[in-house]
């Protein structure tokens, strides 16, 4: 089976990022109309008036604002009148060590990892059940599987994020719903550019980060043959459960891992600096502005 994009009406969330915005342009070329929400208004308008097609739309919306999120969907029901398939891809993490962060930007990283996730999909309810095969497809992370002692706080809401979205694929399957998710590693995006040089977690370098390209590969097959999680690597995937299966042993495992994680990211760090997006001063890593 092979999805038919035309004329299906396609909202994603973090659309104007990296894996977002690839998205949007990979939807479009099948014939979808896109709505793209991102909480800078001008890269929403921006990525959708550079879609191909017609018919698209870029809003800006603070997800963390429940006002904001129903005010969202009210523009795409005026618009629309449904939503067939619906992508929560928003996310953020932070180089930031748990000891000394604060409590603040804990409660925003899980807030929007995890709950703004669930709060979207659930006002969107109403506009999927008006769609003829309705679909949400969740960004997760294969740090939804596994725990990343840099960054627990997008381990803790990642973890959630992929416990919540299997059980309401279960539940909503019943219901003429279908709910999955894709599970990528380290993708070259924005968000992996800057972890990178703030020094963030070096486990996720093992292998070349995967291009946004892969990720929207992940989506289109979950949506050609709708199942509760997709992988973009499966090798990576089948490592990671494998791990898990003894977690007492992580503290002996992970230093194995750790060096050639070390090694990836210096190579990565240098790969960015080969394409002019980062470059060290005084010492530091720091990315380069695009223009």
């Amino acid at each position: 089976m092979t999805y038919d994009f035309r004329d299906k009406v396609i909202v994603v969330t973090g659309g104007a990022g990296g894996i977002g915005s690839a998205m949007c342009h990979r939807f479009a070329l099948g014939g979808a109309r896109l709505v793209v929400v991102d909480i800078d208004q001008t890269r929403a308008g921006r990525t959708a008036a550079d879609l191909p097609g017609s018919g698209h739309a870029g809003l800006g919306c603070d997800l963390l604002d429940r006002a904001a999120v129903q005010g969202t969907v009210d523009t795409v029901a005026a618009a629309h009148g449904r939503i067939d398939v619906l992508v929560n891809n928003v996310g953020m993490t932070s180089a930031e060590r748990f000891d000394v962060r604060s409590v603040e930007s804990i409660e925003r990283e899980v807030d929007l990892n995890l709950l703004s996730p669930l709060v979207t999909t659930r006002l969107a309810l109403p506009l999927l059940r008006a769609s003829g095969d309705p679909r949400v497809v969740t960004t997760v992370s294969l740090g939804g599987i596994f725990p990343l002692g840099e960054t627990p706080i997008y381990t803790a809401s990642k973890f959630g994020l992929r416990g919540a979205m299997l059980a309401i694929g279960l539940d909503l399957r019943g219901k003429g719903i279908k709910a999955g998710s894709v599970l990528p590693s380290a993708t070259d995006t924005q968000m992996l550019r800057q972890e990178a040089v703030d020094g963030g977690n070096a486990l996720q370098f093992q292998d070349r980060p995967q291009q946004p390209a892969d990720v929207v590969r992940a989506v289109v097959s979950l949506l050609d043959k709708p199942r509760l999680e997709a992988y973009v690597r499966p090798g990576e995937s089948r490592l990671v459960r494998f791990a898990l299966l003894a977690p007492n042993l992580l503290p002996t495992l992970l230093p194995l891992f750790r060096k050639r994680g070390e090694r990836g990211m210096a190579r990565y760090l240098d790969d960015l600096r080969r394409r002019g997006l980062a470059r060290q001063v005084g010492g530091r890593w720091e990315l380069v502005e695009e223009a």
